[in-house]
């Protein structure tokens, strides 16, 4: 079809994202390819409905990309987040996305000052994707004009961390995670970033010597005060992934921000502490 795509949002109840080739809300858009591109960007982080409401979950719901689904859609609360999430789209599709942004960061602010970290930490998540989509790439020219342009990028988002935690300080950052089946064979971890880069050879696992352990709690009590004993250069940084209690394990009180850099300490932390579990699952299941 050589027709131009256009994006349409219905006025259904609950509004659906669309594509269609005849006059829509936005475009038209030359590459179908690019539309459908920027819709799979934009749905990953403000999940919408692309069907019309029936009696069963879509199969999308499943993945978190039609999140809350209309089909299963029965309190305010639920219709009120698919609705704000169909009124950001509209925003950015219209333009608008530093007041997207902005409206994004007071509600993650609000959320942490509530202590409601599990919610505000989704938000962050929200705005992180965000900033990536809509980032302005750095062209190859500006890389043969500064060869230390990845540096001083991340120089930069040090700086910045350094300003939001009101910290004098950030050489070493050390962030933790547990990972446990039930409590069966917990286990944990510290991933380590110096001046801003993942410093491997620092990594470290902690296997819970806490018998039927049976929360993230007890666990990073126990790995808090192992750490404590530990001649390891201290951090200027503790990051745990959790709640005001779980920060209260480090006694250490750690700001929600929407900083990429506490975003890829958190991803590195999860990962690094999944593979040592699995590890001593299986030599567990060995034996």
């Amino acid at each position: 079809d050589k027709h131009p795509l256009y994006i349409t949002i219905t006025n259904d109840e609950f509004p659906r994202v669309v594509t269609t080739r005849r006059d829509g809300s936005y475009g038209p858009f030359p590459s179908s390819n690019n539309v459908r591109q920027v819709l799979k960007s934009l749905r990953r982080i403000f999940p919408y409905s692309d069907h019309k409401v029936g009696k069963r979950a879509c199969l999308y719901s499943q993945i978190g990309l039609c999140n809350p689904c209309p089909n299963e859609i029965k309190d305010e609360g639920s219709k009120m987040k698919y609705l704000k999430n169909i009124k950001n789209i509209k925003a950015i599709l219209g333009g608008k996305i530093g007041k997207v942004k902005n409206s994004l960061e007071k509600e993650m602010k609000k959320l942490a000052e509530e202590q409601k970290f599990e919610e505000a930490s989704a938000i962050r998540n929200q705005i992180t994707r965000l900033a990536y989509i809509t980032q302005s790439r750095i062209p190859s020219e500006r890389f043969l004009e500064n060869p230390n342009l990845v540096e001083d990028i991340r120089v930069e988002e040090l700086k910045s961390l350094k300003k939001i935690l009101n910290l004098k300080r950030l050489r070493r950052i050390e962030c933790y995670d547990v990972s446990h089946l039930a409590g069966v064979k917990a286990a944990a971890s510290m991933v380590v970033f110096t001046n801003g880069e993942a410093d491997k050879n620092e990594y470290r696992h902690f296997r819970v010597r806490q018998k039927n352990s049976q929360s993230d709690l007890d666990s990073l009590r126990e790995i808090s005060k192992r750490r404590a004993k530990n001649t390891w250069p201290k951090p200027d940084l503790i990051i745990v992934d959790g709640g005001v209690e779980q920060v209260k394990a480090f006694a250490s009180k750690v700001p929600v921000v929407g900083i990429a850099l506490v975003q890829k300490l958190r991803d590195e932390a999860h990962r690094f502490a999944r593979r040592y579990h699995h590890k001593l699952l299986s030599i567990y299941e060995n034996n």
